[in-house]
């Protein structure tokens, strides 16, 4: 399998298991499949609230000699209501408790927004912290701290546009390595994508298949990307399945890509995709597909009462 290398010579393999609304009565079976058939690159997030279970899946794989802690790579993500930088350290600490782990590969911020202590999604204003209250070079000092204590070896971000790239990598000291961000081909992001290999930050692409699970209420009208025509027609082309071409797009475009999934038969099609070649009209035909739509808007964070609006998340 292809791999992406850090600038410290660590390698993270390009693809990975998501976690993300995988319940914690599954997610522990899920990983342990995920292990056993190949993967050794597991994205997890606090706020996900199963990362007790994807622990057990971990310890699970290792105890039945499966593999190493050190072949792994794990990534957890820090909450917005963890962002003062007293708030971080508890928040790793407790995320690798339930991890059953003693460090982590990658730590990111989950998103540039803040809420207050114990607040898990924020609506009411005074729920919120603004970039006065708590700054985002808080919230980078204390992931700073985490990597030079070694409870993670890499730091990063996740849902960071340019502007907010920026204000990070000005701060000078520790610059993030990684921003993981929505992509697929509805999504193709090129210009940010540019802007983090020019910066030395690696991509990772989550929702690679379109949010095919995030059907109901407002987004029961979005555009499926697994039902659209050009890629099904690139996938009777090469004999894969559409998931595979999604998933090799990303990996075409050098970026980590970590779909995710409970079932065992499509967790080893999904790791198939790193076999997948696509070639040039592939790549073509699917940045010119002609739809362009963001699954995950952000609007659940950028409400009346919100200090935020959406021009804090995208470019």
């Amino acid at each position: 399998m292809k791999i992406l290398q850090f600038k410290n010579g660590d390698h993270l393999p390009i693809l990975g298991l998501g976690t993300w609304k995988s319940k914690p009565g599954e997610v522990r079976q899920a990983v342990y499949w995920a292990i056993e058939a190949g993967y050794r690159h597991i994205d997890c997030a606090a706020i996900y609230q199963n990362e007790r279970e994807v622990g057990q899946g971990i310890a699970d794989a290792i105890g039945d000699g499966l593999v190493k802690r050190q072949d792994l790579f794990i990534t957890s993500k820090l909450w917005n209501d963890s962002h003062r930088h007293d708030d971080v350290k508890p928040a790793l600490e407790k995320t690798l408790t339930d991890l059953r782990l003693d460090y982590l590969d990658l730590y990111l911020i989950h998103w540039p927004i803040a809420f207050k202590r114990g607040v898990s999604f924020a609506t009411l204003r005074e729920e919120f912290y603004t970039y006065q209250d708590v700054p985002l070079a808080q919230t980078w000092e204390g992931m700073q701290d985490q990597k030079m204590s070694a409870l993670t070896r890499h730091i990063g971000v996740s849902n960071f546009n340019q502007k907010k790239l920026k204000e990070i990598l000005d701060l000078g000291g520790e610059k993030p390595e990684m921003n993981q961000i929505e992509l697929h081909p509805f999504l193709p992001q090129q210009s940010l994508v540019d802007f983090c290999k020019a910066n030395d930050l690696l991509v990772t692409a989550y929702s690679p298949l379109g949010s095919p699970d995030s059907r109901a209420d407002r987004h029961k009208n979005d555009p499926k990307l697994l039902e659209n025509p050009v890629v099904q027609e690139i996938a009777s082309k090469h004999g894969a399945s559409i998931g595979q071409v999604l998933i090799a797009w990303s990996i075409a475009r050098d970026i980590a890509v970590i779909p995710k999934s409970i079932n065992q038969g499509r967790i080893i099609d999904n790791l198939k995709s790193a076999d997948l070649v696509l070639d040039e009209k592939d790549m073509k035909s699917l940045s010119e597909i002609g739809i362009n739509h963001r699954f995950v808007d952000g609007s659940f964070f950028t409400g009346p009462q919100s200090p935020y609006k959406l021009a804090d998340l995208w470019d």
